[in-house]
């Protein structure tokens, strides 16, 4: 299957009035777990990301809580080599519970929903304060605007699945406008 027909089998693609996690708002939500919550997807899925990054020594996979715990385990064991999260402290992430990266370390982030990039920016300035050697980037899906340039993070970044997914600033929605009921969905 591809990853389109995971998320859609999964019922993982919603439509609506969304408020993201970035403060924007959309008309279609990609909620992560609801294709997470089959194992056998999510194997599916993190092959993707994992066979993609396969030849480049990644050494540790780490992403950001919540959706990336599960993404990174399941990355890093189809890789063999560990896998490790970086929690909110803050305004920042930081790897916590003995969690560490040695300087020079390889490391391979992965996320699970890209929009603004902000949870993976956190990571990667996590990644750098242990010095580690930021290989790549894996999301499930990319729904940044390639219209404004795109997100720029220094190193490859692979998505399984690309959605060119629309978002409003609130101030310029026209779901607000419509006075289409606005749902904050996920747990954040």
């Amino acid at each position: 299957m591809t990853a389109q027909e995971l998320f859609e089998k999964s019922g993982a693609v919603l439509k609506g009035h969304f408020l993201l996690t970035s403060g924007l708002h959309s008309p279609v939500y990609w909620e992560k777990f609801r294709v997470l919550q089959y194992p056998g997807y999510t194997e599916q899925l993190c092959k993707m990301i994992a066979d993609h990054f396969r030849d480049q020594n990644i050494q540790v996979v780490a992403g950001p809580t919540t959706g990336g715990i599960i993404l990174s385990f399941e990355v890093a064991r189809q890789l063999g080599v560990r896998g490790i999260f970086a929690e909110k402290e803050g305004e920042e992430r930081e790897f916590r519970r003995g969690f560490s990266i040695s300087p020079g370390e390889r490391v391979l982030i992965v996320d699970d929903i890209l929009t603004t990039g902000g949870s993976v920016r956190q990571v990667v300035s996590a990644v750098a304060r242990h010095k580690g050697s930021l290989v790549g980037i894996g999301v499930l899906v990319d729904r940044s605007e390639p219209a404004l340039g795109g997100l720029d993070f220094g190193v490859p970044l692979f998505s399984c699945l690309r959605s060119e997914t629309i978002t409003y600033k609130p101030g310029e929605c026209p779901l607000c406008v419509a006075r289409v009921p606005l749902v904050k969905p996920g747990g954040g």
